[in-house]
């Protein structure tokens, strides 16, 4: 019998600690961070809860490999800043992962707090935040001590999560690190996808500019694919490697009648407007975006979630998901969900758009909708949605944001010489490695799975790097 069967750890006495969180009524009327965070006492009880495992599980569930044990052994012991710079070993956004990272389905899954009886996993999430958040506030704002420069540089394509990432591994090893981004501001997807409550743009970029602090360069408004190609980084720029994390940022349709109306807005552009250009200060920021009264978003993810709850804080009166399955197959994080439901969203279950209803001036005024039922599991192992024959009904709406997914922006791919693509646009590339059919070039994150989440990319900028660092030998 191993010590851990005959010893077996005691469950907790302390239960999960609630995240402080604004009144749901007023925060749908503002842009305020939802989450509150922890304060001190909370973080010391939630961290009390772990088990101090033997043989933990919860790193296998992470996708940069944090060290999840050694952080929250030092929380309990009151070193927040020890602890910011033990999760910083792996992770160089710790304040954007703590927030948007769905640790319910990665590490928290493979809690073994969570595995015992009824007991809920422990907050690793929540204390991630707290330690990163605390470091930021009451740190010394030292840096890493860095390496002798190695002479090797490297061109990074795209400041979002998976390239922020591979520039943090990568400088931390000597490399010089350039990253291109075509908009005005870096971050990605963090900065246009995801809303000012979920994620304050503001922490973006005190994230980005740690790295700047340790040497990565940065250039911005840089089209790769237009001003200069992954082969002019290769060939002109002398760089000995390039990673392309552009992200797949391509909305995706439905094919419906009055998709072309006015009202009717892809959620990449609806969102980047919202939060990148700052939408909902207008006249302030000059950046127009219809308010609707009645808004219907089609989808059921975490962009859908974002996409209604930002509509609610834009004005509008009544904001509809409507989704063709049920709320137990909604692909969005449950706290998302949650949120959207405690704030005031409906959700049209079981329902699919069949045309999109204009007047005579093209503006979008209704839906048809087709009513479904679920059938047999598909590919994914969700049940299948089917029509109901004859249930057909309409809904009276004035903006319509889809929210289906996106594909791969054709840019980058289409200007790069031998670099394999897959039949959707996606990048070919080894997910443990990054390594593309082209030499010296890796890739990473949505330009290479599709449409996933923000600590995906993460990690597969993590792996790139260490496939770098691995082939430059350093």
């Amino acid at each position: 019998m191993s010590d851990q069967e005959a010893k077996p750890a005691k469950k907790p006495k302390v239960p999960r600690q609630k995240m402080p969180e604004q009144d749901p009524i007023e925060r749908a009327h503002n842009f305020y961070e939802v989450a509150l965070g922890y304060e001190n006492d909370l973080a010391l009880l939630e961290a009390s809860r772990c088990l101090n495992c033997k043989k933990p599980s919860c790193m296998k569930g992470c996708p940069v490999e944090v060290d999840i044990p050694d952080f929250v052994t030092l929380v309990k012991a009151g070193d927040m800043i020890g602890a910011a710079w033990k999760i910083k070993e792996k992770n160089s956004l710790p304040r954007i992962a703590g927030r948007v990272c769905p640790q319910e389905s990665q590490c928290e899954s493979k809690c073994v707090v969570g595995a015992k009886g009824k007991n809920e996993p422990c907050a690793i999430g929540r204390l991630e935040r707290y330690v990163a958040d605390y470091a930021a506030i009451h740190g010394d704002g030292k840096l890493p001590e860095l390496p002798k420069p190695t002479g090797l540089k490297v061109g990074i394509v795209g400041s979002g999560p998976a390239g922020l990432t591979m520039a943090g591994a990568l400088i931390k090893k000597g490399v010089a690190v350039t990253v291109f981004e075509a908009l005005h501001e870096l971050g990605g997807v963090l900065v246009y996808g995801i809303p000012e409550f979920r994620l304050p743009k503001a922490i973006v970029r005190a994230e980005v500019d740690e790295l700047r602090k340790m040497g990565v360069e940065f250039k911005t408004n840089w089209v790769i694919g237009r001003i200069e190609t992954v082969d002019d980084l290769l060939e002109k720029r002398k760089f000995d490697g390039v990673f392309i994390g552009s992200g797949a940022g391509a909305p995706l349709f439905l094919k419906i009648p009055g998709e072309n109306l006015n009202g009717v807005y892809s959620a990449n552009e609806f969102l980047t407007r919202a939060n990148l250009m700052k939408a909902y200060m207008f006249p302030q920021a000059d950046t127009p975006v219809a308010k609707g009264r009645r808004v219907v978003v089609f989808g059921g993810g975490n962009v859908a979630m974002d996409s209604a709850r930002t509509s609610l804080r834009l004005g509008a009166e009544e904001v509809t998901i409507v989704y063709r399955r049920t709320m137990a197959e909604l692909p969005a994080r449950a706290e998302e969900v949650h949120h959207a439901v405690e704030e005031g969203v409906k959700f049209e279950l079981l329902s699919a758009p069949l045309e999109i209803i204009g007047n005579e001036a093209g503006w979008a005024v209704g839906l048809k909708l087709q009513k479904m039922q679920l059938g047999e599991p598909d590919a994914s192992g969700r049940r299948r949605p089917e029509p109901i024959p004859g249930a057909i009904y309409e809904k009276e709406c004035d903006t319509i944001i889809v929210s289906i997914g996106n594909a791969a922006n054709p840019l980058v791919p289409s200007t790069t010489k031998n670099l394999e693509t897959n039949k959707w646009g996606n990048i070919v590339a080894d997910l443990e490695t990054g390594k593309t059919s082209k030499g010296r070039v890796w890739a990473g994150g949505d330009i290479v799975t599709g449409a996933a989440t923000v600590i995906l990319a993460m990690g597969a900028g993590r792996k790139a790097a260490l496939s770098m660092i691995d082939t430059f030998g350093i």
